[in-house]
């Protein structure tokens, strides 16, 4: 009684150690201002206990009931329990003559239990998320982490919940709040909002939308300035998956992928769009390439889909449309349960899928599979049948692929988005989540170019001539293949079949493998070499044929 302090605050700050110490929470009671102003003259601050939980009719009620209300909708009652027993401790301050506050009154009397000391961390009183935790947990937020998990560090961190300085509901109530903050005025607004923010950041940022005629978002593309520079270098490749629909609004996700240097995963751009129409497919290419300058990659590998295939032959008319394996395969296994059981069915349908090198060759695997399954007259299997020239290798190898085509390019293109995302996802949570898996594979290349520049390929042949060069000029993604091939070479026997002037034609093939035989041209004035498995107009490295030829000629550095 009688303490003064200069403010209201500092008091309060003394009484809540006071309350931590003996055991209860304390909240703030009744406030009177001077008049006209907003000047406290008097203030009351009250055990959590005071008062009374109900309005006075259900008094002898052990237990609480609230009954919301919902019109046209009975909703069963949710219980309350009674925490008020009309406690009398308090403490009252009051400006007194000189304008400090003082203590006019203190009831340090409880009518209640006490909380046991190691209970006290929960007092609402002592929770509090300090600005250093606020900023801590949007930190945690952004990078993807969960709200539980952000907890749970912040816990271990602190060495336990009880030294955290507030409780798991708060901190999830926290993250609620937080993310209705992001999306205040609207989910779309918000992203669009955000990519205003971002064109500021950035000036060659391109992002375009399209509303719908009750003026909701219907479409929505986006690419930044670092895309743009990948796709002028890697645009060869394009691939489009319209196959996710991980939001709460059920608009299909279009990532634009393509493959860098590293043999890994470059963004060029993503999208939303509402339908699976021509029309849809249309405007999202349209505004893609209107975005790259013009620019039409040589390859566009797609999911199984009418309406893209369409889309692509207006928009870009000289590029060539082909499916991704890697969708025909989990189509395949989903449609045909029953085969999914079949070891042997796997690995003959990903014989035809990846391996055939002749049109003979993948003719015969064909129609054997489909006699040894009984899949003759299948729908599904006629329908991939039909469109065999936009999937089949043997067909294919006449334009770049980087591989996808013929190898486990295409699983991993289509497994590595990692978008974290469920169909509660707002669009703002997604735009996020794609930000942050954008950063990890900048991140990675990152490493991939420190790697290349800081070391030498290793290789248990040794390092000269062909192989020397390439680990000279190639990534160590890209010699890694190469060496595979190179390896593959030294088992092969050339044949002489044919010589005209400057040219030669030669047989090349693996002893004891006979279907491995491929007819390779070589010139010698200009040392130019192809194979007519065409590995290196399809994947952009030289396959084992030509590199026997080179060999047999003493050509130490691979041709221009």
């Amino acid at each position: 009684m009688g303490y003064t302090a200069e403010t209201v605050e500092e008091l309060l700050g003394f009484y809540e150690k006071h309350a931590s110490e003996v055991g209860f929470s304390i909240r703030k009671g009744n406030t009177r201002f001077k008049v006209g102003t907003r000047i406290v003259l008097e203030k009351t601050y009250v055990c959590s206990a005071a008062g009374v939980t109900n309005n006075g009719k259900n008094k002898k009620k052990k237990v609480q009931t609230v009954v919301p209300v919902v019109p046209k909708k009975e909703r069963k009652p949710r219980q309350v329990s009674i925490t008020r027993t009309q406690c009398r401790a308090c403490l009252r301050v009051k400006m007194n003559s000189e304008g400090r506050y003082e203590v006019v009154n203190h009831v340090i009397m409880h009518n209640h239990d006490l909380t046991r000391s190691q209970w006290h961390y929960l007092h609402r009183s002592e929770r509090q998320i300090t600005e250093e935790k606020r900023e801590a947990i949007e930190t945690m937020q952004k990078s993807g982490l969960s709200s539980t998990a952000s907890f749970n560090y912040m816990a271990i961190e602190a060495g336990g919940e009880e030294n955290l300085g507030h409780s798991k509901k708060d901190h999830l109530n926290y993250c609620t709040r937080l993310k209705m903050k992001q999306i205040e005025g609207g989910d779309a607004q918000a992203v669009t909002d955000i990519m205003y923010l971002e064109l500021e950041g950035d000036p060659n940022f391109f992002f375009r939308f399209r509303l719908d005629e009750k003026g909701k978002l219907r479409s929505l593309f986006w690419r930044d300035s670092m895309m743009m520079e990948d796709y002028g270098i890697f645009g060869d490749i394009v691939v489009f998956d319209t196959t996710y629909r991980t939001n709460r609004y059920n608009l299909i996700c279009a990532p634009i992928v393509g493959i860098n240097n590293h043999w890994n995963n470059c963004m060029f751009g993503c999208a939303f769009i509402g339908d699976e129409k021509i029309e849809s497919f249309v405007w999202l290419l349209q505004t893609f390439k209107k975005s790259m300058g013009g620019k039409s990659p040589i390859s566009i590998f797609t999911d199984q889909d009418a309406a893209m295939n369409n889309a692509i032959n207006q928009v870009f008319p000289d590029s060539r449309h082909r499916l991704c394996v890697w969708h025909l395969h989990q189509n395949a296994i989903t449609r045909f349960g029953a085969l999914k059981r079949d070891p042997t069915f796997k690995k003959t349908f990903n014989y035809c899928l990846y391996k055939c090198v002749t049109v003979v060759e993948f003719e015969t695997n064909w129609r054997s599979m489909l006699q040894q399954y009984e899949l003759i007259g299948e729908e599904w299997f006629t329908n991939v049948y039909d469109l065999r020239e936009k999937w089949c290798p043997a067909l294919s190898k006449d334009f770049f692929s980087a591989g996808i085509l013929s190898s486990q390019r295409s699983e991993s293109t289509n497994h590595a988005i990692g978008f974290r995302a469920n169909r509660t996802t707002s669009l703002t949570d997604f735009y996020r989540l794609f930000k942050g898996t954008i950063q990890r594979w900048r991140s990675t290349e990152k490493q991939a170019e420190f790697s290349c520049s800081k070391s030498v390929p290793s290789s248990a042949l040794p390092l000269s001539g062909l192989l020397k060069h390439a680990s000279e000029v190639y990534t160590l993604s890209l010699f890694r293949d190469f060496k595979e091939e190179f390896g593959y070479s030294i088992a092969t026997t050339a044949k002489l079949i044919w010589k005209q002037e400057n040219t030669e034609f030669y047989a090349v093939s693996i002893d004891e493998e006979p279907w491995s035989a491929q007819r390779v041209t070589y010139i010698h004035e200009s040392q130019t070499v192809s194979c007519t498995c065409k590995n290196f107009e399809a994947s952009g490295w030289l396959c084992y044929h030509c590199i026997r030829i080179l060999h047999l000629h003493s050509v130490n550095r691979i041709p221009e």
